[in-house]
């Protein structure tokens, strides 16, 4: 007994002495790797090829490197080798139980050499992978042909043999490998939600490839690279790019060049690298052939005084004057007013048209921020808005006629009964509404300064709402530095009921127009029949206010009399007048179909509008629906199309911003002589409307 105790003890310290012998062997085997290869004819690089023993069951990888050693001077290339190189590759087809490797691509910096330019690597480089296996639970065998570029002013094609198997369940991790994976990644580029890639836009005539990104953290020295997976992509270098930063947004153009002739980059997805100081930040973007949506040589100062222009031309649009009527029935019916109150009133005012235009640059920021429609008027492509602005505009004409005219007591009022009073809650309530009422009006310079302002970064697009804010309460803000301006006003009296009726009047039809642009919404009997009920119950209201008869039956001659008149005149209207003509078949905006029609040499005359925009209308009716516009526009070789943005359109809203206008109306001609189009003016002339077909037109 105690010698076969004896020999199980000797056979369990000789076992013990061996595995204690043999364990530096086993650490060392889980540590997989080549090894540093060489080519003994092209010494100037090492490689070797390392796992790192992190792994992935669910996800089946396995993470690994290829780490590069380069003597002085020597370079390698980046995916996209630029002008000249071959980028590196790994042949895995002879390897066992591997499905394929993900190769992760550190940012890369340019090498110029004898006018060439490359992309690429120097000194010391390391490729992170990730390996994807077939099956876990069985071994590996990895097998790869490493065929690698190397130059300085000579280049040369080297060959690497990298062999290796493991076993995935049998790894474990490798101190060395894991810190080299991880200083790898670090400079391989990612995704960021602080950067958005806003425009890609492909000029072929110029051979430009146009990138517009925007940080919201800002740009201090960036750079920007470009590749693709497509072959026009991959047979294409986009060379160095000559970079523009205007607060928060970048614009990079960049020349390519191929030696397959002019690539065609249009609808082709791309890869935008961008690089600036330590980051690094990789972002898809499909290429259009769409104009630039930025103008790089306006100044900030230069929009800002475009901006107080474009908000002081507000005062004179359609939109405003029922509001500005309110305001002026206000004053003068206000007797006795110090030039104290006067100010404070036109300041209240003043300070409600720039709260307004501060909640209008919130909004447009928290569109912006979630990759929404931008524009100046979107909120009316709401139904909620509209429906919204029906009922406020309708109490302001409810107050005009007297149906309620609550002044303020001590904490009593609601938020309703301050509408319309001479408080100074009422006052800076008419400044708000009026900004409201002012956008579907789309102003000279307005479109500038949006455009201008959507593109830019938050605090600029603030400080350029501002702006449009001062300017259009600069008629306001004059009053109230000099109030005795009010003193010039006519003085109250009888007449001043009839105005308020007037105003009333005003208010009322502006309710009817908002309620008409529901029919895009919903169906028309139901909105004529809600404009209906609210005339008749406006008008059963106004006979049950003491002394108000006079108003009932004026209201009800002017409702019966108008309707009356409709439709007598929609019968006689060719014995008496000259109605509109009806307007031209359009076509529906298709971007590629202007390219085809303008190849064949015909003229395209684009109209984006929306039946919310007031100004659209006015050029519509005076100048599209008019001789001689209207006869040059039916001619053969015209071609008509229009962009309806009415409702929220991604396709329509691409249109205007990749024209740098973020409103409506908006109107190009494309022809032979002007393939990149003509731009006309906000408020159109005919003049100018002939002026642009004729030149776009011109054959070459």
């Amino acid at each position: 007994m105690k010698k076969r105790f004896n020999s199980l003890l000797a056979c369990f310290t000789l076992l013990t002495t061996l595995a204690t012998a043999l364990l530096p062997f086993s650490v060392q085997a889980i540590e997989y790797h080549t090894g540093w290869i060489t080519n003994p004819q092209h010494p100037p690089i090492e490689v070797r090829f390392m796992l790192t023993g992190q792994q992935d069951i669910n996800a089946k990888t396995a993470e690994a490197l290829l780490e590069v050693k380069l003597d002085t001077g020597w370079k390698t290339y980046w995916r996209s080798p630029g002008e000249g190189g071959v980028a590196p590759s790994i042949d895995w087809s002879l390897s066992n139980n591997l499905a394929n490797v993900d190769w992760h691509w550190p940012m890369p910096k340019r090498y110029e050499f004898l006018g060439v330019e490359t992309l690429g690597y120097k000194k010391h480089i390391v490729f992170p992978m990730s390996l994807h296996i077939e099956d876990m639970s069985k071994p590996v065998f990895l097998s790869g042909k490493l065929t690698m570029s190397s130059c300085t002013n000579i280049c040369v094609l080297t060959d690497y043999e990298l062999s290796l198997d493991f076993k995935p369940s049998a790894l474990l991790p490798s101190q060395e490998a894991m810190h080299l994976y991880n200083q790898g990644m670090t400079n391989v580029p990612k995704q960021s939600p602080a950067i958005t890639v806003d425009q890609l836009s492909w000029d072929e005539n110029n051979r430009t490839l146009s990138v517009v990104a925007t940080n919201q953290l800002g740009w201090q020295q960036p750079d920007v690279f470009v590749d693709g997976n497509s072959q026009q992509a991959k047979d294409s270098s986009f060379l160095t790019p000559d970079i523009h930063v205007n607060g928060n947004q970048l614009v990079a153009q960049m020349k390519v060049s191929s030696w397959f002739g002019t690539p065609d980059l249009v609808n082709q997805t791309l890869n935008i690298t961008f690089s600036d100081n330590d980051m690094a930040v990789e972002m898809p973007g499909i290429v259009s052939d769409l104009p630039l949506a930025v103008d790089t040589s306006s100044s900030l100062l230069e929009i800002i005084a475009i901006a107080l222009l474009g908000g002081l031309i507000l005062n004179v649009m359609p939109c405003v004057l029922p509001v500005l009527g309110m305001k002026l029935s206000s004053v003068i019916s206000a007797e006795g007013l110090q030039r104290r109150q006067i100010r404070t009133q036109f300041l209240a005012s003043a300070t409600g048209i720039l709260c307004s235009f501060w909640l209008l640059a919130g909004f447009l920021i928290v569109l912006k921020l979630s990759g929404q429609a931008l524009g100046w008027g979107v909120q009316f492509q709401s139904p909620y808005f509209i429906g919204a602005m029906v009922i406020i505009t309708g109490l302001f004409a409810a107050n005009m006629f007297g149906l309620f005219e609550i002044r303020l007591s001590s904490n009593s009022n609601t938020w309703l009964a301050t509408r319309g009073d001479n408080s100074h809650v009422g006052h800076f309530v008419q400044g708000m509404f009026a900004t409201l009422l002012a956008t579907p009006c789309s102003a000279p310079f307005l479109g500038t300064a949006v455009a201008f302002a959507l593109g830019a970064d938050t605090v600029t697009l603030i400080a350029i709402f501002t702006a449009l804010a001062v300017g259009m309460a600069a008629p306001w803000l004059l009053i109230a530095a000099f109030p005795a301006l009010a003193g010039l006003m006519p003085k109250p009296g009888l007449w001043m009921n009839k105005l308020k009726n007037l105003f009333g009047f005003m208010m009322l039809a502006t309710s009817l127009w908002l309620l008409s642009l529901m029919t895009s919404f919903f169906s028309t009997g139901l909105v004529f029949a809600t404009g209906l009920v609210l005339i008749i119950a406006l008008l059963w209201r106004l006979g049950k206010v003491k002394g108000r008869k006079p108003v009932i039956l004026t209201s009800a001659f002017l409702v019966l009399g108008t309707a009356g008149g409709l439709i007598v005149g929609s019968v006689t209207a060719e014995q008496w007048a000259k109605p509109l003509p009806q307007d031209h078949q359009w076509q529906s905006l298709q971007t590629d179909e202007i390219q085809i029609a303008v190849e064949q040499g015909k003229t395209v005359f684009v109209d984006v509008t929306a039946d919310w925009c007031i100004t659209c209308k006015a050029n519509k009716i005076g100048v599209l629906l008019q001789d001689p516009v209207y006869s040059k526009l039916g001619q053969e070789n015209i071609v008509l199309m229009r962009g309806d943005w009415t409702k929220p359109s991604d396709y329509v809203t691409g249109y205007l911003q990749s024209n740098g206008r973020f409103g409506v109306p908006f109107n190009m001609v494309y022809g032979p002589s002007a393939p990149q189009g003509i731009p006309l003016p906000v408020i159109l002339t005919s003049s100018e409307v002939i002026q642009a077909i004729e030149s776009a037109g011109k054959q070459e």
